[in-house]
């Protein structure tokens, strides 16, 4: 059994709400007089201002924004191809079994990082960086890319 226990003033006892006058956080427990935020369940939403019209809503709308139709791809490095034998087929189920890819993705890319030793892969990805695509011929690797 052991011994040891917290050093002295290390541990506080929790604020006990609504026990008595004397204990500092009686009657109204700290929550003030009446209104909504006294009230059980009483809590505003992130923003709410009143009735007052939001500032989110106040300021002008402006331009374009182009990120609802982005492609988000999993990013793998050129290193990471390491893992496969000569002449192996590599996908995006592939690359999940051997996890490289993880997550909810809308397709692969393959980036330009580390080096890749000379391999006779044959690639089916969505997208593949310039430098990547260089380096992969360079290995004699195949790079076919899927439409999204």
């Amino acid at each position: 059994m052991s011994t040891t226990s917290p050093r002295p003033g290390a541990r506080h006892r929790r604020k006990r709400l609504g026990s008595g006058e004397s204990s500092g956080k009686g009657k109204t427990s700290g929550k003030g007089h009446k209104g909504q935020k006294a009230r059980s369940g009483g809590s505003l939403r992130l923003g709410f201002e009143g009735g007052q019209m939001p500032l989110i809503r106040r300021i002008p709308k402006r331009g374009f924004n182009n990120a609802v139709f982005t492609i988000r791809y999993a990013h793998v490095n050129l290193d990471g191809l390491d893992v496969f034998s000569d002449g192996a087929k590599v996908n995006e189920e592939i690359l999940r079994s051997h996890g490289l890819v993880k997550g909810d993705w809308e397709g692969v890319k393959i980036l330009g990082g580390g080096k890749l030793k000379p391999k006779n892969l044959i690639l089916e990805v969505h997208a593949a960086s310039t430098s990547a695509k260089k380096a992969l011929e360079a290995a004699g690797a195949k790079i076919t890319l899927l439409k999204k």
